[in-house]
């Protein structure tokens, strides 16, 4: 058998895992979209009862939470940090652009 066949039978062995990957970042794409869909639900009620965008308060307790979270599963610490820094500036970002565009609408109106 030549290395190259062998190389291939190999390949196809992970086959199985890549499925399993696959199905996982399917999952974790809709939950992203499912968690920013909430986001856009927090802005519109935080617009409409005039709640600051940012609560400082709020946003260390889920830091605290995602790190505790992924050390339990045995993360690596950057990754589980940057993941949250990443995921709460994307929100910030959507509420910040979804109220301004709450307010503006109602100043038209």
């Amino acid at each position: 058998m030549s290395a190259d066949s062998t190389n291939s039978t190999a390949a196809n062995g992970l086959e199985p895992f890549r499925r399993r990957l696959d199905e996982i970042d399917e999952r974790i794409a809709r939950l992203l979209g499912e968690r920013l869909d909430i986001c856009r639900e927090v802005a519109v009620y935080k617009s409409e009862h005039e709640i600051p965008m940012m609560q400082p308060d709020r946003v260390k307790l889920v830091r605290e939470r995602y790190l505790a979270r992924g050390a339990e599963v045995g993360l690596p610490e950057e990754f589980t940090s940057q993941l949250f820094e990443l995921l709460i500036a994307t929100t910030c970002r959507l509420e910040d652009e979804l109220m301004d565009e709450l307010a503006e609408r109602r100043n038209v109106a």
